[in-house]
């Protein structure tokens, strides 16, 4: 931990390795790590898939590493179906900063978690939080009708779209309208991009927001050749500047942390029930509502009294 915390890379990967891999010794660390953590600034970037997500962090990061900024990346890919890792694990489109001692960029695979993120992402970026990172990326699998959990985890989330890859009201249906605090049309070299832009300024109107809420910018970037990023950096620099204004970063960060004490405590449960036996508690309930003895709500009321009291 004390060589993470000197900006070891090595050292820096075992701890997420600790992470992934749920070691005996995670809850150990993460007790030393946490007096260093809630420094970092967390950058979401989301979008379907298709849209550049991975050549726009490449870009971001190179912005960010000319302002003098360390940079953690956790790119969650899709799951192997055959090894279960990451099936993007060689990162081919970051290699720009393979070398730079400053920049860490972690594949991370989704495992089946539902929602864009992998199980382990937010204790991995808390890792990266503590070991000294100014700017943490989590760059998501592509979103879809409901995986929009990233809006919970980041302080600044970016929502990529592209040309051709659907419409303002099908932007609308995937639920991003209401996650965004930055919208993003990458590939604007190519036709079709402005009205991208129009059908989103048009959507985002219609979309209820309070009167003092932040009004999301829509910024036009090629990620391919960086144009238009620095103007990307700036304004979540405008939006980190207007979240504290307001109050709004530490509610953030406090539902993040309440988000993530919750889902340690459900897995120590999930834990709990399952035992080490073959049959369990759990199981033997599951035959009695099978059977028709009791309805699932009992169920669970016994299945917690059990464990809670």
């Amino acid at each position: 931990m004390e060589r993470a915390r000197a900006g070891d890379l090595r050292s820096v990967g075992r701890l997420i390795s600790l992470v992934e891999d749920e070691s005996p010794l995670l809850r150990e660390a993460m007790a030393h790590l946490a007096p260093y953590a809630g420094r970092a600034r967390i950058i979401g970037i989301t979008g379907s898939p298709g849209v550049g997500k991975s050549t726009s962090t490449n870009a971001l990061v190179t912005e960010l590493r000319g302002r003098g900024q360390r940079v953690g990346v956790l790119a969650v890919d899709p799951s192997s179906p055959f090894s279960g890792g990451a099936l993007l694990g060689d990162r081919v489109r970051m290699g720009d900063h393979a070398l730079d001692k400053d920049v860490f960029i972690r594949s991370m695979a989704s495992r089946g978690h539902l929602g864009g993120l992998a199980w382990s992402t937010p204790q991995a970026m808390r890792v990266l939080d503590a070991a000294g990172y100014d700017v943490v990326i989590i760059e998501t699998v592509g979103v879809g009708q409901s995986e929009v959990e990233i809006a919970g985890l980041a302080d600044t989330t970016i929502v990529l779209l592209a040309p051709g890859m659907g419409d303002g009201i099908q932007a609308a249906k995937a639920g991003i309208l209401e996650i965004g605090d930055l919208y993003v049309i990458n590939k604007a070299d190519r036709e079709g991009a402005s009205t991208v832009r129009r059908d989103l300024r048009g959507a985002l109107a219609l979309s209820q927001r309070p009167e003092d809420a932040w009004k999301p910018p829509i910024l036009m970037t090629t990620a391919q050749n960086g144009e238009g990023v620095a103007e990307v950096a700036q304004a979540i620099d405008d939006h980190h500047a207007w979240l504290e204004a307001h109050g709004e970063l530490t509610r953030r960060r406090t539902r993040r942390a309440r988000d993530e004490i919750e889902a340690i405590a459900l897995t120590g449960l999930r834990k709990r029930w399952s035992g080490l036996s073959e049959h369990t508690e759990l199981d033997d309930l599951a035959e009695r509502v099978a059977r028709g003895e009791t309805d699932p709500w009992a169920a669970a009321e016994i299945l917690l009294s059990t464990h809670l009291d």
